[in-house]
């Protein structure tokens, strides 16, 4: 069934979204009277994080009020439907915590097609504090604004080769079995960082970088990313090759060293 909504009016609406949350989330940054608490799974929450999300969920409301909605701070509703918003209000807390400036709002839109299969169509990650904005939507290509310039498309590098290529992480956490492997691939790269969160995503979508990859990580973590890497020409999928987010890992490459990561890192079950 086709959605009643044009994706051109899916994709406005996401970046009317990410203005509504820039503004909430920069006029806490870097505040001193910032409130943070513990969440069950002992990662940390700030009142930014629950500001954002909530007025989000309220223009989600009166504009798209039968769609469902996975929000990372306050849950999910409705994602029976035919389409889903899936929100991290501010991905990278530590990170705005600190006062460190690679921290966003992802925003992504995933229909369910007819046959029971779902495919994310619009995605949206907005870093004000780095003056950055990245979107895509399905069959529209993947752009980026800086300082909120016009857009500018973008498109994943064509390096095919490990030794000539860029990894970027986020940590050494949670890798069991797989950080000697992942060790031995950043061994044989070009150049490592580990910039952690969404950046490395975007920078492989730039071409700026070939391979991300992080472990341990939700769907609201992953979505609008991924529709953005692919969007530009990259592949995105788990660290065992499953296409799409929501997996527990993602990893973002140019597509061209995409099966040479995954055999990088294949561990034997």
């Amino acid at each position: 069934m086709a959605s009643e909504y044009p994706r051109e009016a899916d994709l406005a609406l996401a970046l009317v979204m990410a203005d509504a949350a820039d503004v909430i989330s920069m006029a806490r940054y870097q505040s001193q009277d910032l409130v943070v608490t513990t969440k069950p799974d002992n990662t940390p929450v700030t009142d930014a994080d629950k500001a954002t999300e909530k007025a989000l969920r309220d223009i989600l409301a009166k504009e798209r009020p039968d769609d469902g909605l996975v929000g990372e701070e306050f849950g999910t509703s409705g994602t029976d439907a035919k389409r889903y918003w899936v929100i991290d209000p501010i991905d990278g807390t530590k990170n705005f915590m600190r006062g460190v400036p690679s921290w966003s709002t992802l925003i992504a839109l995933i229909e369910r097609k007819d046959d029971g299969t779902e495919q994310i169509i619009v995605g949206v990650v907005s870093a004000p504090a780095l003056f950055r904005r990245w979107h895509g939507a399905l069959g529209l290509g993947a752009y980026v604004s800086l300082n909120k310039s016009a857009p500018k498309k973008i498109h994943v590098s064509g390096i095919s080769s490990i030794s000539d290529a860029s990894v970027m992480y986020s940590d050494f956490n949670n890798w069991g079995e797989y950080l000697p492997k992942f060790e031995a691939l950043l061994a044989s790269a070009n150049r490592t960082r580990g910039f952690g969160d969404f950046w490395p995503h975007m920078l492989v979508a730039e071409g700026a970088a070939e391979i991300a990859l992080e472990i341990g990580v939700a769907l609201w973590d992953m979505a609008a990313i991924s529709i953005i890497v692919t969007e530009a020409g990259g592949r995105f999928s788990s660290i065992d090759g499953v296409d799409g987010p929501g997996h527990g890992s993602g990893l973002s490459t140019n597509s061209a060293i995409h099966q040479h990561a995954l055999e990088a890192m294949r561990v034997k079950k």
